[in-house]
């Protein structure tokens, strides 16, 4: 099975379509970031990420 990321809120996922975006997923991402904690974390706080969860750092 293929990883994907999601083209707006980059979360890394295996479905064609994001369950929280509720849009198409995309195959060409690059980077991975995971995020545990997210109100403490000064990277999740600059890439407005608010669950923790694993995402991609960039996404076409």
């Amino acid at each position: 099975m293929v990883t994907k990321a999601c083209t707006k809120c980059h979360r890394i996922m295996d479905e064609e379509r994001c369950a929280i975006c509720n849009i198409p997923t995309s195959k060409n991402w690059s980077g991975f970031l995971i995020v545990v904690d997210p109100e403490k974390s000064n990277i999740a706080s600059d890439l407005h990420i608010t669950l923790p969860g694993e995402y991609a750092l960039r996404v076409r």
